[in-house]
């Protein structure tokens, strides 16, 4: 019988969260953040929260690796402390949009910055790029999990080391502002401060985003007790430290008036913070050599993402609760080719609709509601980590409960989405799929 093998190395485990976490965000949010908070410190605080929020779920997450380590990651957990029907509305929330969903979004990015460098209309546009790149990566993943593994560790040691080189360029070959970027305020109305923290912070998880990736391929990772966990904290932590490190700088070289107009949905046709900052030490060329990082560094979370993601599908084949081709792995590569592939199709379909990006952020509060379920339950384990846990799970329903008050529309319709997949669940029961969860 074939089965999935574990074949990816303790780094190709690494990167695959590294990787997955630094795609765009971080160089485009602080703009955002700023008008949320209105100075540098509060930035660098809404950062540091969403930072430590991470690393809380990373140590959550760790927990359930270890008791776990099975392919499907949340799936597997939810499933194992509350029964198959949560399990299975993550796992439909899951495949339908949130993990196509981001590749999409990944594939859409990728072609965008790529048009800032050379144009793209004779080669059919930004959206065919889209296309072609979804197709490319879905493609490389339906080879043997190694090979998307060892593309993963190449792709997230050259953004690692590219990350690095812009943080250093900006530390000492930039001209900074004349005066400190920390000492600049502007006061935002009181009564809105906590809540502006708080949407400053859900901007920033974007940007932490994918470091819960990992476990849904857990069971394909060598020694998949020690090295999930292990992967999981010090993949967050570094990218923790990248991030401040590079807000630091952008502060340092811009200044928070420059940060704070940076392109946003408040400044639409403002340069990117990014560009912004590598122009003090590149000139004309900044555009070209941001927009080429942004592609790399949107592809290289795509990759991710589609290597991850698709274990869900094939999870929840395997338990009878989707469709049972999901279930089957290529004889030859031990890859469930056909949910990489159909993954692959939905997105496309995603990327070409331009729906993408809302559905997405209706999504985003219903994620939350899986991420806390998952703390709860640690919490009423016996485990060292248990009040970590409990702590990771007030955080986000403190997030959930600021969600709800700035963005009721969007957590009403990423409810309705999720209780959409209650009668499909029972409509699977009754044609005979088994009503209990393998252990």
């Amino acid at each position: 019988m074939t089965q999935l093998k574990d074949s990816l190395s303790w780094y190709s485990a690494f990167s695959l969260v590294v990787g997955s976490m630094i795609g765009t965000g971080v160089f485009l949010k602080s703009a955002t953040m700023a008008q949320w908070v209105g100075s540098p410190v509060g930035v660098m605080a809404a950062w540091v929260l969403a930072g430590i929020l991470s690393l809380l779920g990373a140590l959550t997450y760790s927990e359930m690796g270890k008791r776990y380590p099975q392919v499907g990651g949340e799936y597997v957990y939810l499933r194992e402390s509350y029964g198959p029907l949560p399990a299975f509305l993550y796992g439909w929330t899951r495949f339908w949009i949130a993990s196509t969903g981001s590749v999409a979004a990944y594939g859409v990015g990728a072609a965008t910055f790529l048009n800032g460098a050379i144009s793209l209309e004779r080669l059919g546009g930004t959206t065919s790029a889209a296309l072609f790149f979804i197709g490319l990566y879905t493609g490389v993943n339906c080879f043997a999990v190694s090979m998307g593994g060892k593309v993963q560790s190449i792709m997230t040691s050259m953004k690692i080391g590219m990350v690095l080189v812009l943080i250093l360029g900006l530390l000492f070959f930039s001209i900074g502002p004349p005066s400190d970027p920390f000492l600049s305020l502007i006061k935002p109305d009181k009564s809105s401060m906590f809540s502006g923290l708080g949407m400053a912070i859900l901007s920033a998880l974007w940007a932490f985003d994918g470091w819960n990736n990992l476990p849904m391929a857990a069971s394909e990772v060598k020694n998949s007790s020690r090295n999930v966990p292990r992967a999981l904290i010090l993949g967050t932590l570094l990218v923790l430290i990248l991030y401040l490190s590079l807000n630091w700088v952008f502060f340092k070289t811009l200044g928070f008036t420059e940060v704070l107009t940076s392109n946003s949905s408040r400044y639409p046709d403002a340069l990117p913070l990014a560009t912004k900052a590598v122009h003090h030490i590149a000139g004309e060329y900044s555009k070209i050599i941001v927009s080429c990082f942004f592609v790399f560094s949107s592809l290289g979370a795509m990759n991710g993402s589609i290597l991850t993601g698709s274990r869900v599908p094939f999870a929840m084949a395997q338990d009878g609760l989707f469709f049972s081709r999901f279930k089957k792995l290529h004889p030859k590569s031990c890859v469930p080719v056909f949910s990489v592939a159909t993954q692959g199709v939905w997105a496309m379909v995603l990327a070409y609709s331009g729906t993408f990006d809302q559905i997405t952020d209706y999504v985003i509060f219903s994620s939350w509601i899986f991420y806390g379920a998952i703390g709860l339950a640690v919490f009423q384990m016996k485990t060292s980590l248990k009040w970590i846990a409990f702590t990771f799970f007030l955080s986000a329903i403190a997030l959930l409960v600021n969600t709800i008050y700035t963005s009721p529309k969007e957590t009403l319709v990423g409810l309705v989405f999720i209780l959409l997949g209650i009668p499909f669940f029972f409509g699977y029961r009754k044609t005979g799929i088994p009503k209990t969860m393998p252990s």
